[in-house]
């Protein structure tokens, strides 16, 4: 059997969506029993401290992963590796494109929205050249189809459009959709949980496998954390990390008590339903049929109980 993992990229602290995906992750890898790997993603948006801060932080909830935390940054030679193998293959090409170019491209009345329309894929090499003395060029997968399906252990069959996409940007960095790809490969990863707003791009991700004769992970997207307006968590919904959690805090004049590690464990595995205490408790209880199909509402700050009167957190 092979791995999961958690993959976090080292732009800040990591909030509370982030730990209950941390916590789902670790509990499909190990209830199938496989390893559970941790990488670091800092090939981009890297914050001083930040990576020591999430691997405090995932240890405070009680994640345990095998082996140690892996960087990107220490497998630079994989990406150059994958790159020329598939350059080999007339798989890339040069794009000299900019965001606003490929916004305002015009496109077949078929393509979907946001998919490049193949601007730069057969220019001629006196234009390359041209182009290239004006800015660096990105490198895009010569793509032979338009959509590909995957498999999503809670969603079913899920196709989605697979453009000329970026592997490698302008300024010689790995592409997300690229490195991820790699990575996984590298790693022995052949599960891939992950937070379901990452959907979208997964056939992307499945069709370069094919690509780089890798095998496809199984995926598993589950629902994100939003806000009480149906949004993406942010610092402006309060205490959203361990950190705001861990001293006494005010919001709107009330004030409230610290926030233990493990009482925000129980209050995320309260959301999957499962029961409270260590994760190897929860991982009895586990089954992915049970799982909340829709996202968790997090109605701060009455989740971690009322203001000024020491009371638990509601768990419902």
């Amino acid at each position: 059997m092979g791995a999961g993992r958690f993959a976090p990229s080292p732009s800040g602290e990591l909030h509370l969506g982030n730990l209950r995906t941390a916590i789902l992750s670790w509990l499909f890898a190990r209830s199938t029993g496989r390893d559970f790997q941790l990488r670091v993603e800092d090939l981009d948006r890297t914050r001083a401290g930040a990576e020591e801060v999430q691997l405090r932080d995932l240890r405070a909830i009680g994640l345990t992963w095998d082996g140690v935390a892996e960087r990107q940054t220490d497998r630079l030679a994989g990406f150059d590796g994958a790159l020329e193998r598939l350059r080999s293959a007339d798989l890339l090409y040069e794009c000299f494109c900019t965001r606003r170019d490929v916004a305002d491209a015009p496109r077949a009345p078929h393509a979907a929205p946001g998919s490049y329309p193949g601007t730069c894929r057969d220019l001629s090499d006196t234009e390359r050249a041209r182009r290239r003395a004006e800015r660096p060029a990105a490198l895009r997968l010569r793509s032979a189809t338009e959509t590909f399906t995957v498999v999503d252990a809670l969603v079913g069959e899920y196709a989605g459009v697979v453009d000329d996409f970026v592997v490698r940007r302008n300024d010689g960095v790995p592409a997300y959709n690229f490195a991820v790809v790699v990575d996984d490969h590298l790693q022995g990863i052949d599960q891939v949980v992950r937070g379901d707003d990452l959907l979208p791009s997964t056939p992307r991700q499945a069709y370069l496998a094919t690509l780089l004769g890798a095998p496809i992970p199984e995926y598993a997207h589950v629902p994100l954390v939003l806000n009480t307006d149906g949004q993406r968590l942010a610092k402006r919904d309060g205490a959203v990390t361990l950190g705001d959690l861990s001293t006494p805090f005010e919001v709107d004049g009330a004030r409230y008590d610290a926030v233990e590690p493990g009482e925000v464990r129980d209050v995320l595995l309260a959301s999957l339903g499962l029961p409270a205490g260590p994760l190897e408790q929860a991982l009895d209880a586990f089954d992915p049929a049970n799982l909340p199909r829709a996202p968790w509402i997090f109605d701060f700050p009455s989740t971690f109980g009322d203001a000024s009167t020491g009371t638990p957190p509601r768990h419902a």
